[in-house]
């Protein structure tokens, strides 16, 4: 006979497992059953309900009869339920004790770890062109103040510099400023030449060199994006570095004024 599923859903919730849950529930049917009786009657492989009924015993939720067939018995309901309800409140005091202790454990790691940093968790090494153009967008589009640039070429992202613009556009209505040296060699490209003119246009300060020694973006004194040739393979490889360091920052300002001033004394800009 098929035992009702909820009472065997609920055996399962306090501790049993499905078969055991199942075992009980016939033995509970009648006074005494063979171990063969009630696997047909639970419906649990015969192989296995030797085991289960063995674990039936030693929860004390079955009761053996040894003799020439050895008969088994439930025991009382009420009695059964209390007796896992136990079990689980001692499982339940066992995992208070084992969450107590790892909590004692974890929380001074923990803390330590807060006030721990990464060795150069600052820096981001970039070497996808992909990656390096989101960089220069992202330093763009999050400064607030103040945004320095120098532009020699190769460039990684060639074409309008819409984001740049509309970044020099928000600086000037906020108040802030962007300036940008660029090279002769840059403005020979009329790309190029066209970003310089629109973005003179928004508000962007411009001055010219005759070379550069990197390409830069300083923005807010705070946040860098640094090209860094391979001095061996040239312009045909290069890494970036996106730093996010206020007093190196603040030094490569002072090198762009260094460089403005003297860009201003000697150049300027094209028609």
């Amino acid at each position: 006979m098929e035992t009702e599923e909820e009472p065997v859903n609920d055996l399962v919730a306090l501790g049993l497992a499905r078969y055991e849950a199942r075992v009980y529930l016939a033995l509970v049917r009648r006074e005494s059953y063979t171990a063969a009786e009630v696997a047909r009657e639970a419906d649990v492989p015969r192989q296995r309900v030797y085991d289960v009924l063995d674990a039936l015993v030693r929860r004390r939720l079955a009761t053996a009869h040894p003799g020439r067939v050895a008969t088994f018995t439930a025991v009382a309901p009420e009695l059964a339920v209390a007796r896992l309800m136990a079990l689980q409140r001692e499982a339940l005091e066992r995992l208070d004790r084992v969450s107590a202790n790892l909590t004692a454990a974890l929380v001074p790691i923990w803390a330590d770890g807060r006030s721990q940093t990464v060795p150069l968790d600052y820096i981001e090494v970039l070497r996808d062109p992909k990656s390096i153009s989101e960089a220069f967008a992202h330093i763009q589009n999050h400064a607030q103040h103040e945004l320095l640039s120098f532009s020699k070429p190769p460039f990684v992202a060639p074409g309008l510099n819409t984001t740049g613009i509309r970044a020099v556009r928000r600086l000037r209505r906020n108040g802030g400023s962007a300036r940008a040296i660029y090279t002769h060699e840059a403005l020979s490209d009329p790309e190029t030449l066209d970003n310089v003119r629109r973005s003179k246009a928004a508000g962007e300060e411009s001055r010219f060199a005759a070379d550069l020694p990197v390409k830069l973006v300083v923005a807010d004194a705070s946040l860098v994006l640094c090209d860094m040739p391979d001095p061996v393979a040239g312009t045909s490889s290069t890494t970036a570095l996106y730093i996010e360091h206020p007093a190196l920052a603040a030094c490569l300002r002072l090198a762009f004024l260094t460089v403005w001033d003297a860009a201003g004394a000697a150049t300027s800009e094209p028609a």
